[in-house]
C-alpha cells in the first residue's frame, strides 16, 4: 500500500507547483474573504504559512464549483456528503448550508483551520463533521454510502493519484455521484489524470469548462453493470 506523508506531499508541491505556491510556504498571515452563492454569504479565513502550504488559500477551482452548484440548483437537502482535500472547507460549507450532510476531511494539518471556518457559518445545530482522511490510508474508516463526494483542485501531484482511485473506489457506491472541480495542469499531469487514468475506473463526464482560467469540472460515477 502506497502511503505519502504529509511532509512528503509539502515537499512534492515545492517542487510541482513553486509558481502558484509563492509565499504560501513562507510567509504567515491571516486573510479574511467572503463570498456569496445560492443565497448565502460564506466567510472564509485563510490562514497563511509554513503549516497549512496549498490548504491555506481559496483556489479558483472552489469557486468555479461552488458558482456551478448554483447555476444548477443542485438539491443536497438531506443528501450525505464527504469532501476530500477540503483546504478552507469553503464548498463542503456551502453544501451543509443548503441542507446537506456533510463530512469534511483532509490532512491533520489542516483541520482547525477548517473547524473555524465551519464554526464561523454554520449553527451549532447543524454542524458537519470534520474529519482527517489520507487517501489511500484510512479511507475504510469512512462508509460507502455517500449520495456525493466533491472535490476541488485536488489533482496537481502524480504520487497521490492511485491514492486518490483507492479511496473514491472505496467510497462510491452505486448511486453516488462525484463532482471534481480542477485547474488542468498539463505539467503535473492533471489532464492525463481525468483523461486516461479516471476513465479506467469511472465513467466521467466535463460538464463545465472555464476556458479563460483553464478549470474543468467533472462528474464522476461508478460503472454501471
Amino acid at each position: 500500500m502506497i502511503h505519502l506523508e504529509e511532509d512528503e506531499i509539502n515537499r512534492g508541491l515545492c517542487e510541482v507547483l513553486p509558481c502558484e505556491l509563492g509565499s504560501l510556504f513562507s510567509d504567515t498571515y491571516t486573510e479574511e474573504s467572503r463570498y456569496e452563492f445560492c443565497g448565502r454569504e460564506l466567510c472564509i479565513t485563510q490562514h497563511y504559512g509554513a503549516n497549512l502550504g496549498v490548504a491555506a488559500p481559496v483556489w479558483d477551482a472552489a469557486l468555479f464549483l461552488c458558482g456551478y452548484i448554483e447555476e444548477k440548483k443542485l438539491d443536497f437537502e438531506g443528501k450525505k456528503v464527504i469532501e476530500l482535500g477540503a483546504g478552507t472547507g469553503v464548498v463542503g460549507i456551502l453544501v451543509s448550508l443548503i441542507g446537506g450532510q456533510v463530512t469534511l476531511t483532509d490532512l491533520p494539518h489542516a483541520l482547525p483551520q477548517i473547524q473555524k471556518n465551519v464554526s464561523a457559518n454554520i449553527s451549532s445545530s447543524h454542524l458537519p463533521d470534520v474529519c482527517a482522511l489520507s487517501w489511500g490510508f484510512d479511507q475504510e474508516r469512512f462508509p460507502q454510502n455517500y449520495d456525493f463526494i466533491i472535490g476541488a483542485d485536488i489533482v496537481y501531484l502524480k504520487e497521490t493519484y492511485p491514492l486518490l482511485i483507492q479511496t473514491l473506489q472505496h467510497l462510491c457506491g452505486s448511486h453516488t455521484v462525484i463532482l471534481l472541480s480542477s485547474k488542468m495542469r498539463q505539467e503535473h499531469g492533471t489532464v492525463d489524470f481525468f483523461e486516461d487514468i479516471l476513465p479506467q475506473y469511472f465513467t466521467a463526464e466535463l460538464v463545465k469548462r472555464n476556458e479563460d482560467e483553464d478549470i474543468n469540472i467533472y462528474k464522476v460515477t461508478c460503472f454501471q453493470n
